[in-house]
């Protein structure tokens, strides 16, 4: 009775140990695929607010231009 309880003791450590290491495992994918994704948003956010900045650059020139064009058309 008692070997047969320290063999399923053993069993059940060893499934415990085994799991251990496939959720550190998983725990450090995890953590290098966020890492990635962290990288990559900040990247996305620095090329939003160059094409905002352009866009703003963009915008004021069509207004200048526009401002320009209206008293000649007048």
């Amino acid at each position: 009775m008692i070997e047969s309880s320290l063999s399923k003791l053993e069993q059940l450590v060893s499934d415990l140990v085994q799991q251990k290491q496939e959720l550190l495992d998983a725990n450090e994918q995890l953590n290098t695929e966020l890492a990635q994704a962290r990288d990559e948003n900040e990247s996305l956010q620095l090329t939003l607010m160059e094409q905002e900045e352009k866009q703003g650059a963009t915008a004021a020139r069509i207004q200048a231009l526009v401002e320009r064009a209206s008293p000649v058309s007048a």
